[in-house]
């Protein structure tokens, strides 16, 4: 009895130093416990989940078998029935599954290698990574780097997208880190590598979320903003005082796009007599600044009420479409947000979202939208783009610079933080006249 009392008590101590350790070491606890346990479970049950989900393949295979053949004339004599055994050499079809790797834990999940089977592709297995994560009782399964031959499973125990809580200030140049990952990274925006973004998204998706993350980021660095609002001014005139430019109506931003039609072609002019290949191939010294510009509800620029917006749509629509095809090597970059994005606004839209290479996509409310923002890029990403619930604003299917797709979600920004970062930082702002004048003096803009 005394020995038994001694097991229950050690046990209960050992449960309780479990959970302490659970809840006060989680990281440390999900290496040395958790993890082993599920790669164990992983492991011995492969190959009845990879059957299940039809990832297996039929291989012959020789097998070799002993037959009992009755010895010939033994039962004529009235002998016992003898039996001789003879080898014979027989074809089997065996079902086997894909080879699996070695799981290499990350801090959501863990990553693991498989080996393709003869014939097989990765859509097979992104259509399978539902049942695969069903199986493994893990919150999602994707398929995120494929090799020849080979895929790479990416499993994640719960969403990291629950909560987001980061700074979209990074420090650097044209750099923002607007929210999360599914891979629990950070999700950065760099548009120096990526120029142009595209961000759909219905109303009360998380789309100007996105924009005030975009504002808070980008208002601490010397760069110059500008905004296009096409709702009249109510989205973007509280942060009038770090924007250099702001269009409230197609009239003005006829204008508004001229202007920085004119900037490219000035910068161009800059870098070739520099003998530059882009503005940061510049001296320092004669480096201009950067700008970024901010269309919202870019649908309104492409509405034509009657024939005499013609001319109005068409000037726009060459505008945006050069300053896209030409801002990177002269650091103009484009952000366009819009809730309707659909090839019905005319061919200048699609032109534009071509040279788009960055992508955003909440919630939508028809799938044109989201096929126009992502069909081209990864069916599986427009799939992930329509399961988006309503329930989760900020949750988005981001296509970006990495060459791959993933689910993320910006940090809740309140217009009022945006509205303060724009104020404290007001004093970056470079005037309009004199971004319109530097490439051209060579000098660089003051601040207002």
């Amino acid at each position: 009895m005394t020995e038994m009392l001694m097991v229950l008590g050690g046990l209960l101590v050992l449960a309780a130093g479990l959970g302490w350790w659970r809840h006060s070491r989680p990281v440390s606890f999900w290496y040395a416990i958790v993890f082993p346990a599920r790669a164990a479970l992983v492991y011995l049950t492969w190959r009845h989940v990879a059957l299940g989900c039809g990832l297996g393949r039929k291989r012959r295979r020789w097998r070799w078998s002993l037959d009992a053949v009755p010895v010939a004339g033994a039962a004529s004599r009235g002998a016992a029935a003898l039996v001789e055994h003879k080898r014979r050499v027989q074809r089997v079809d065996v079902e086997r599954a894909p080879r699996l790797g070695v799981l290499r834990p990350t801090g959501l999940g863990w990553r693991v290698r498989l080996r393709l089977h003869d014939g097989q592709v990765p859509a097979d297995y992104e259509r399978a990574a539902e049942g695969i994560a069903h199986a493994w009782r893990v919150h999602a399964v994707r398929v995120v780097d494929v090799a020849p031959g080979r895929v790479t499973l990416w499993a994640t125990m719960h969403d990291p997208l629950t909560a987001v809580d980061v700074e979209p200030e990074t420090g650097e140049l044209l750099r923002v880190r607007p929210g999360k990952l599914e891979n629990g990274s950070d999700w950065i925006m760099d548009f120096r590598t990526v120029p142009h973004w595209l961000n759909a998204g219905a109303t009360q998706s998380g789309k100007s979320n996105l924009a005030n993350a975009i504002i808070k980021g980008l208002a601490p660095q010397p760069i110059a903003l500008v905004g296009f609002d096409l709702k009249g001014g109510v989205e973007f005139t509280p942060y009038a005082p770090r924007l250099s430019a702001l269009a409230t109506s197609r009239v003005e931003s006829v204008d508004l796009l001229a202007d920085l039609v004119g900037i490219v072609e000035d910068r161009m002019a800059l870098c070739r007599t520099q003998g530059a290949r882009n503005v940061w191939s510049l001296p320092e010294r004669l480096r201009p600044v950067p700008v970024v510009a901010l269309v919202d509800e870019v649908a309104e620029l492409f509405l034509m009420a009657d024939k005499t917006e013609k001319d109005q749509i068409a000037k726009t629509s060459t505008s945006l479409l050069r300053v896209a095809q030409l801002g990177r090597a002269f650091a103009v970059h484009l952000v366009i947000c819009g809730q309707r994005i659909g090839s019905d606004l005319g061919p200048g839209v699609t032109a534009l979202r071509s040279q788009l290479s960055g992508r955003v996509c909440h919630r939508v409310n028809d799938p044109e939208t989201a096929n126009m923002t992502l069909g081209d890029l990864d069916p599986a990403a427009l799939d992930a783009a329509r399961a988006i619930p309503a329930e989760t604003p900020g949750v988005c299917v981001v296509a970006g610079q990495d060459g791959s797709w993933h689910r993320a979600r910006s940090v809740y920004v309140s217009e009022h933080d945006a509205e303060q970062a724009a104020r404290d930082h007001a004093h970056l702002t470079p005037t309009w006249a004199a971004l319109l004048a530097a490439p051209l003096t060579g000098e660089l803009p003051d601040a207002a």
